[in-house]
């Protein structure tokens, strides 16, 4: 079935918005990607700089891009909120080690994951977005998960076959998965903005003036 013309009002105000927020985590993810500095500190500095900007964007979105559909935008702000608090919290702990790198980053992906992974099932019938806001919550909880998992004593020799020599640690392997979430998340972002921007063509009208269906 094609889109409605309110449907695609939406996309057309709302595609700017995943397109945002993949730039400052694929920008992290790089980062992370190159950098041999894996330490907890470097992870919550990248970690605080992706949060404020994506709680501004976050911010923007609730503010003008989602004018009819009051529940969401909410919940955005909500979110919104709680991302910019995280970044705030991260740029002041800094210096207190894998604990505090911890902390942060689970705390930011309980709350804002939860809370948009709602979001999306609760928009499952009135909003072109739901699936996005779904599948990105899903991975967020996924890093606090991942995050949980992972012991903070962890730390293991290299060398073997590759005769690489040093030792990989917890701050190495959750800076890692920091980065990996954000690529993903990042990719995902852009597929959805431009999937809703190719999406915002208003449907073709029929000789009696209503859209086809």
């Amino acid at each position: 079935m094609s889109d409605s013309v309110d449907d695609s009002g939406q996309r057309a105000r709302y595609w700017p918005i995943p397109v945002l927020r993949a730039v400052p985590a694929a920008i992290v993810a790089i980062v992370i990607t190159f950098s041999s500095n894996h330490a907890a500190g470097y992870g919550l500095l990248l970690f605080g700089g992706f949060a404020a900007v994506d709680g501004l964007v976050l911010l923007l979105a609730g503010t003008t891009r989602l004018p009819a559909d009051g529940r969401s935008r909410r919940t955005t702000l909500l979110q919104a909120v709680i991302t910019l608090v995280a970044a705030v919290a991260a740029f002041a702990c800094n210096g207190l080690g894998l604990p505090a790198f911890i902390a942060v980053v689970v705390a930011f992906a309980v709350l804002t994951g939860a809370l948009e992974l709602t979001q999306g099932l609760r928009a499952r019938e009135r909003s072109p977005f739901a699936r996005d806001w779904t599948t990105v919550g899903g991975l967020t909880l996924l890093l606090a998960v991942a995050f949980l998992v992972t012991p903070p004593d962890y730390s293991q020799e290299l060398g073997g076959v590759e005769r690489v020599t040093g030792t990989l640690d917890a701050s190495i392997v959750l800076v890692g998965l920091l980065g990996a979430y954000l690529a993903i998340t990042a990719v995902f972002h852009v597929i959805a903005g431009l999937s809703h921007k190719w999406g915002t063509a208003a449907p073709a009208a029929t000789p009696d003036g209503a859209p086809h269906a």
